[in-house]
């Protein structure tokens, strides 16, 4: 997606460098957002009312890559989301636009005075800030809620924080929605994301090792440093344009290994999505899925052969639809 190719009230501008006059006057707010679960929710719900009484657009301020991706690299927490899922999970929670930011290490040595200068004030001409009065930013994150009051002032824009989200007593985050993900524990996630865990991506063309060992995937990259799951799942999957995956149905049942294929693949594996449908005949290469993550069969394993390999996936499929037998959801 390029700065425009969305429809005006869906913008993606990426890089300051991208913004218009058009697009000075707005109210803001900044953040990760891997996700957009609840709380996120929440505070895009804040910012939208913001928004509507100041007959303003909004705008949800990100980085590419994430501040801590940048410091921690492959070390890094797991992304929920990749970019493209981020960006439309936003429009989809109501946000009009989104300014993405590169992260790098001329944008990491601003102060907190020059970011509010250059971003807010001079780039965006803000009108309003909406961010958690715990929010710090700028080099060696200097800048917090009172600086951002007091360059308000001078400014002439508003700051106002946003609520704790809490959810059976604990703060809803990305960080507890990745540790319930790990536990294999969806519906404590589902709770936290206000819908069901899933990843999208494109249908690549991969070694058709699936269909030599009797089932045949649909690969999709995970375009990311880590999974946050790693394992074999019972999913759902739908296409993302809501198309019918096979005559009269739009949702197949399946099972999914989410990892690094141990077996076949040597060290420096990147991540990959492989989805076993069941009942299923055809070509999927270049749909975009969305995969649901249901439950955890077991962990990935390395296996001595690639014939113990598909004497496992032979019982992973039979142990998959025997859950579907007792956790019906009907014809999709």
């Amino acid at each position: 997606m390029e700065s425009g190719a969305l429809a005006a009230e869906r913008e993606l501008i990426r890089g300051l460098h991208n913004l218009l006059p058009r697009h000075r006057g707005c109210v803001a707010t900044i953040g990760s957002f891997d996700g957009v679960h609840r709380g996120h929710q929440a505070i895009i719900a804040q910012l939208r009312q913001r928004a509507r009484e100041r007959n303003l657009p909004s705008v949800a301020i990100i980085f590419e890559p994430q501040p801590h991706e940048f410091f921690s690299g492959e070390r890094a927490p797991a992304r929920l989301m990749r970019f493209k899922e981020k960006v439309l999970a936003l429009f989809d929670a109501g946000v009009d636009r989104v300014l993405c930011l590169q992260f790098n290490e001329r944008l990491r040595s601003l102060s907190a005075e020059a970011f509010i200068r250059r971003i807010l004030v001079d780039g965006l001409g803000i009108d309003h800030l909406v961010v958690g009065d715990d929010f710090r930013f700028g080099c060696d994150r200097s800048g917090d809620y009172r600086l951002l009051q007091q360059a308000g002032a001078l400014h002439g824009f508003s700051v106002e924080d946003t609520a704790t989200l809490e959810i059976e007593g604990e703060r809803v985050s990305s960080t507890r929605i990745r540790g319930a993900l790990q536990e294999g524990d969806f519906a404590l996630a589902e709770s936290l994301l206000g819908k069901p865990y899933r990843i999208t991506g494109r249908v690549a063309r991969g070694r058709a090792l699936g269909r030599q060992l009797g089932a045949p995937t649909a690969n999709v990259r995970l375009h990311r440093y880590r999974s946050p799951l790693v394992g074999v799942y019972t999913v759902r999957v739908s296409a993302t344009d809501g198309g019918e995956l096979a005559p009269g149905r739009r949702r197949l049942d399946g099972v999914a290994n989410v990892g690094f294929r141990p077996t076949v693949e040597g060290e420096g594996a990147q991540p990959l999505l492989e989805v076993n449908l069941f009942d299923f005949e055809g070509d999927l290469y270049g749909r975009e899925l969305a995969v649901e993550f249901c439950h955890k069969l077991r962990d990935e394993e390395k296996f001595e052969s690639l014939e113990a390999l598909r004497q496992q996936i032979a019982r992973d499929i039979l142990d998959a639809r025997a859950w579907f037998a007792e956790h019906p959801r009907g014809l999709e």
